[in-house]
């Protein structure tokens, strides 16, 4: 029996599927720059027009967790983000996510936004993608996760163009998110001009941090970095 079979019969908890298990730097995000373990996680239920991992919406391999943390191990670095598709999506990812912490990395979760990030080890940091409405998925924000961030987490926003900066600073001001947490505004990458983002958020003070995919600027949309 080869082993992904083997994988395939142990209860959802206790194994994932995977799109790929790199090393590269983190793109986003505060710990931008830092070297990082990435565990992407095969599945999605939205379909954002701009997302640029649509390659993870099928497929994959079947993980037992044990397997997923040998891999990461391997890596021989501290920080490791745990990212999709939505890797929620999976009831293994819970479970990833707690042995992780356990074994001491500093852990990062890349979800959606629309679903339940409650059960999730309070020890992670959990990156929330608030969805905008040039994202077309708008509709699927679960606005009950807001009620379970705290100081160590960040809620992120991909912008569009100026309707989509509107809605979300509005959204910021309106549920006075900085005061939470990190708020992060991205622009899409090669279809909104960095700059002119930048020069709304210095024009309005805007209590957001700006970001680029430092990943997209190095090596493209070249998967697996």
């Amino acid at each position: 029996m080869s082993a992904q079979a083997a994988d395939a019969r142990l209860p959802v908890t206790e194994r994932v599927r995977i799109t790929e298990i790199f090393r590269s730097l983190q793109g986003e995000s505060t710990l931008s720059g830092l070297p990082t373990v990435f565990v992407r996680l095969t599945g999605c239920p939205l379909r954002c027009v701009y997302c640029d991992s649509a390659y993870a919406f099928h497929g994959g391999t079947t993980y037992s967790l044990d397997q997923v943390m040998a891999a990461v191990d391997e890596q021989a670095v501290r920080h490791v983000c745990v990212t999709g598709g939505e890797p929620l999506a999976q009831r293994g990812c819970l479970g990833l996510l707690e042995r992780l912490c356990d074994a001491d990395y500093e852990v990062s979760l890349e979800t959606s936004g629309a679903l339940d990030i409650s059960a999730v080890d309070p020890r992670v940091v959990r990156v929330l993608d608030l969805k905008t409405p040039g994202s077309g998925e708008c509709e699927r924000n679960l606005w009950a996760n807001i009620e379970h961030l705290t100081a160590r987490d960040q809620v992120k926003f991909v912008i569009c163009d100026r309707r989509d900066y509107d809605w979300a600073l509005d959204v910021v001001r309106e549920r006075d998110l900085s005061a939470i947490c990190e708020v992060l505004f991205s622009p899409v990458w090669e279809t909104m001009p960095p700059r002119e983002l930048a020069d709304w958020i210095v024009a309005d003070a805007a209590p957001v941090r700006f970001q680029l995919q430092i990943h997209k600027i190095l090596w493209g949309d070249e998967p697996g970095r």
